[in-house]
């Protein structure tokens, strides 16, 4: 017994005729009946008896009816439920990127992703690029916004585009007009620094740095979040470096730099797992932040 033997049944039924039935399945009535005898044999009933040029349906067929429909029903929804169709997909889509990306990158195209994709159940989770890599692997998220470098052959990488890091020192007055000055990296040698967790992916890029200019930080706090951070730097705890799209916006209380002869960025892309059987949803998401982030950028 199978689905479309099931259909077949209820299709006959319906109708009251192997004919119509044959008609909408562009089969031949003889296939038809050859199903339907196949059917009859499996569950050992009678299913339809003729009456002139009409099918009658037995008892046994009226009792088979009532589960059948549940069947193709459930069927029905289980195929709609992993539709390979952007318009049909109904199922959980989760997309992780990092706090300040969310905060000062994506509001915008959110919204537009919402408009373009009203019927898709989009979900947000907030991470760390370790994290959102991990959830990606273990397929608790569908997309990811992620810092390079990520060295993992599961993952396919659409690069968006490099994103500067900034100096950030304390300064006792508000900076209304924020113009980003030089320092030298001697400068950075006996200066307290609040820096993001030594694990995290955008930590290791800095360290890198520190490493090519010869200078040894002295880290007195880490912290995740970059609103914290900044926080931090203004309450005169220490320097920092944070990317330029977090430090836009109201006036403040430091000063950012570029180390001369130096240039310090990192490199933002979206991530999704190599398979087999790609999500149509996950692609055209993909396709259609990228296009959209590379253009404001």
């Amino acid at each position: 017994m199978d689905i479309h033997q099931l259909k077949l049944f209820l299709a006959v039924l319906e109708s009251s005729s192997m004919t119509h039935a044959a008609q909408q399945f562009h089969l031949s009535p003889g296939a038809v009946s050859l199903q339907l005898h196949s059917l009859a044999e499996e569950l050992h009933a009678e299913l339809f008896v003729r009456s002139g040029k009409r099918l009658v349906a037995t008892p046994a067929a009226l009792r088979l009816a009532e589960r059948a429909r549940d069947v193709v029903r459930t069927m029905s929804q289980i195929q709609q439920e992993f539709a390979d169709d952007v318009s049909k997909d109904v199922r959980p889509f989760q997309f992780a990127t990092g706090v300040t990306t969310l905060i000062h990158q994506l509001p915008g195209p959110l919204r537009e992703l919402r408009k373009r994709f009203p019927n898709a159940d989009i979900g947000v989770t907030v991470g760390v690029t370790e994290e959102i890599v991990a959830g990606l692997l273990e397929r608790r998220f569908d997309l990811g916004l992620i810092s390079l470098p990520v060295f993992e052959q599961s993952l396919e990488i659409m690069p968006l585009f490099d994103e500067e890091l900034l100096v950030l020192r304390p300064s006792p007055n508000s900076i209304r007009s924020p113009r980003t000055g030089v320092i030298q990296a001697a400068d950075l040698a006996h200066v307290p620094f609040l820096l993001y967790p030594k694990p995290s992916n955008i930590r290791h890029i800095i360290d890198q740095f520190f490493q090519e200019i010869n200078i040894t930080p002295q880290v007195v706090m880490e912290a995740e979040d970059s609103e914290a951070i900044k926080g931090l730097v203004e309450s005169g705890f220490g320097y920092s470096i944070l990317p330029q799209h977090a430090l836009r916006g109201r006036n403040r209380f430091f000063q950012t730099y570029r180390v001369a002869g130096h240039r310090l960025s990192r490199s933002l892309a979206l991530a999704m797992v190599r398979t087999d059987y790609p999500r149509k949803l996950t692609e055209s998401v993909a396709d259609f932040l990228q296009k959209i982030l590379i253009s404001q950028s």
